[in-house]
């Protein structure tokens, strides 16, 4: 399975497509998690964009980007909170996390099972889980110009089924993205309206589905082969593309 690169995600949140899209995507998370202040929040895949109107409340915030897709400077202008990882070994303590966004990850991934474990692992006792994969019923995973058009759509009832068979307990699902994936001017000019009413009118329909799931401490994951586990490296990041503008300078 292609995992969109890096570079090419990052080329798309900086269009006003993809300034679109983070808007909405943040406006969601945050109807999620309306509080997360003291909180330690992981960004695991391409969560990047979203984690930066949360960073300055949490008591740490930082990023994780698997080896397939490459990693990125975050945040634009400051000392790097990203690092390069193997998605099936995080490098981090156990119960070391409370909250971890799973952007452009989950739909990707080669190994769910196994990177649901180590995410397991990872998150505290009451810690929490946020997916966001795209629909399988909306037209965002029917084209390919933005990153939700690549790899595997889910179903409501397939991310249940995923997260339920790795010791998390799925909460309610919601949807986001329900303006059509175009730059044309009058579509993001509405894209808000359109987000309104697609959540109150056809809330199946969603670009994206966003799943929180709590994780379950009375189950324990099936152990897996032993491995080496190496002290975290953080690789040096690629420097941001081109100077961009100011609406989008805070979000990489």
């Amino acid at each position: 399975m292609m995992r969109p690169d890096v570079i090419d995600l990052r080329k798309f949140y900086h269009t006003h497509l993809g300034v679109a899209v983070r808007r909405a995507m943040v406006r969601k998370i945050r109807q999620i998690w309306p509080d997360i202040s003291n909180f330690r929040l992981l960004g695991l895949g391409y969560a990047t964009p979203f984690l930066f109107p949360f960073k300055a409340e949490t008591e740490r915030t930082i990023a994780l980007m698997p080896v397939q897709q490459g990693v990125i400077h975050w945040p634009h202008g400051g000392p790097s909170l990203v690092g390069l990882c193997d998605e099936l070994d995080l490098p981090l303590p156990d119960n070391s996390m409370d909250r971890v966004l799973w952007v452009h990850g989950l739909e990707n991934s080669e190994a769910t099972d196994e990177t649901l474990r180590e995410i397991w692992r990872i998150l505290t006792s009451n810690g929490k889980l946020l997916v966001i994969v795209p629909g399988r019923r909306g037209m965002w995973s029917r084209i390919e110009n933005t990153p939700f058009g690549h790899g595997h759509p889910y179903s409501d009832r397939q991310l249940r089924k995923v997260l339920q068979a790795n010791s998390f307990t799925p909460g309610d699902v919601s949807g986001a993205l329900y303006f059509p994936p175009s730059n044309a001017g009058l579509n993001l000019k509405l894209a808000k309206s359109l987000e309104n009413m697609g959540e109150k009118w056809w809330p199946g329909f969603s670009g994206v589905r966003v799943m929180e799931a709590e994780k379950l401490t009375f189950a324990l994951p099936v152990a897996t082969e032993s491995r080496r586990r190496y002290r975290p490296v953080i690789a040096p990041a690629a420097r941001p593309i081109g100077a961009g503008r100011s609406s989008t300078r805070n979000i990489d």
